[in-house]
């Protein structure tokens, strides 16, 4: 069952706001609370070309990680000459970490059907697919049940909402990975071809499934159009940061208490660890992982930092799959980005040879500092390797996975130094690295490998 953390009174709700719903796939007690009325907008008053400028007003941003601004997406679908155009909505939520888009699918499915109409109305598409884990049982129930009420109240299908246009909404059941996350990834499982990125551009924007248009976005993208649509532009403006405006999905996971909250764009970080309760009881903040496996490991002297794209990314991490995970100050942080860097490398797809290799190499050199057996020259490989596999990458997950290790060498150089020239861990996590200095004399298993070498 989610736990959804509780928030300050006067933070908005926009992604949750019909939560309290006793049953979210009631169609009439959808449409009283808001649903379809920014669909009705689109059709009836605005059509294609302003809603797409509308979204372009609002500065909405997907909120899928990569936070690029959605109508450019849109207009880029929408003139792209084609026969065919397609809908996918991305809510497979491949973070094992994080459980927002599968929250938002069973709390709200009318919001992403709505926002995904609104799309295919925009950009001329009869096709929408909506991209979910298979084992989310529950939202797929639940997104079945509410897509035959839109289709028997006429909000979808041949004519949807008298517009001419056939708007076929389906639930596409996936099992994969966590590279499914990546959009083109994604959209190959959708074809049952194997799961590996392509070189871009051409973006699915242009040439996606079918090697037709299609736009990609994240659930929780589409489900702010009917509130924008809706509100105004203007409204969703003077949500969060006016620069990168609205909320999005966070799950917080801490030592005290983990759980789901809706957190305007630009909050502090501070305020977001906070909302489940910090450190725990007696401990003291020592890093927060942002943005799932390959999120960047900030310290607590950076929880000023807000929490939106590009505060993130200029801190050396980013939103995400929204996930944040706190650690205090019994964890060591060498380990944590040790765990996340093999992670990232047993999930890749092995593509190119940056992936394939340079992933397994740098999870080889951080199991090599947290067994107290680094080698010389260990530090400058770290970081020559990484730039390699960033400059050469074919897809995000290649370029993000070098965050967990570079991070921790940009805010936690002592510790880092620690297992890398005296085999030690200050925290006395990693063995079989010393727990203390060694004694005078004394060898260490990180300079008697380095001696034997």
């Amino acid at each position: 069952m989610t736990t959804f953390l509780p928030t300050p009174s006067g933070w908005p709700s926009i992604l949750l706001a019909r939560r309290g719903e006793p049953d979210p796939t009631d169609l009439a007690a959808a449409v009283r609370a808001g649903a379809f009325g920014g669909l009705t907008t689109a059709v009836r008053e605005l059509g294609p070309a302003a809603t797409i400028a509308t979204l372009e007003d609002a500065r909405l941003r997907g909120r899928g990680g990569s936070g690029h601004l959605a109508a450019e997406k849109w207009r880029a679908a929408a003139r792209t000459p084609a026969k065919a155009r397609y809908v996918v909505a991305n809510g497979y939520g491949a973070d094992p970490a994080a459980s927002t888009d599968r929250t938002l699918l069973e709390t709200d499915p009318y919001a992403v059907i709505e926002g995904a109409a609104i799309a295919a109305f925009a950009i001329g598409a009869e096709e929408v697919h909506i991209a979910v884990r298979a084992t989310a049982t529950e939202a797929i129930r639940r997104l079945d049940a509410a897509i035959v009420a839109a289709l028997e109240a006429g909000f979808i299908g041949e004519d949807a909402l008298e517009s001419g246009q056939r708007i076929e909404v389906t639930v596409r059941p996936l099992q994969g990975a966590y590279m499914l996350g990546e959009e083109t990834v994604l959209l190959k499982a959708l074809e049952s071809r194997r799961g590996q990125p392509e070189q871009r551009p051409p973006h699915p924007s242009t040439r996606g499934l079918e090697g037709m248009p299609t736009l990609v976005q994240n659930v929780q993208t589409l489900a702010l159009v009917p509130f924008i649509l809706r509100r105004g532009a203007a409204a969703f403006l003077g949500v969060g940061d006016p620069a990168e405006p609205g909320t999005v999905l966070v799950e917080v996971r801490g030592p005290e208490a983990s759980g789901i909250a809706e957190v305007p764009l630009g909050t502090p970080l501070r305020d977001v660890v906070a909302l489940a309760g910090g450190a725990a009881r007696g401990r003291k903040v020592k890093a927060v992982v942002v943005g799932g496996p390959a999120g960047g490991i900030l310290p607590a002297g950076q929880l000023d930092t807000p929490y939106s794209f590009e505060g993130l990314r200029a801190a050396g991490a980013h939103v995400g799959s929204g996930s944040v995970v706190v650690a205090d100050d019994r964890a060591c942080v060498v380990d944590l980005a040790r765990v996340l860097t093999r992670f990232c490398a047993d999930e890749a797809c092995g593509k190119t040879i940056p992936c394939r290799i340079g992933l397994r190499r740098l999870a080889e050199i951080g199991g090599r500092m947290t067994a107290g057996t680094s080698r010389a020259g260990d530090l400058q490989l770290l970081e020559d390797l990484s730039a390699d596999v960033v400059g050469a990458a074919l897809c995000d997950h290649e370029r993000l996975a070098t965050l967990p290790l570079l991070s921790g060498l940009r805010y936690f150089r002592a510790e880092v130094d620690a297992h890398l020239e005296r085999g030690e861990c200050p925290a006395g996590v990693c063995r079989p690295a010393t727990l203390a200095p060694a004694a005078a004399g004394r060898t260490t298993p990180a300079r008697q490998s380095r001696a034997q070498a």
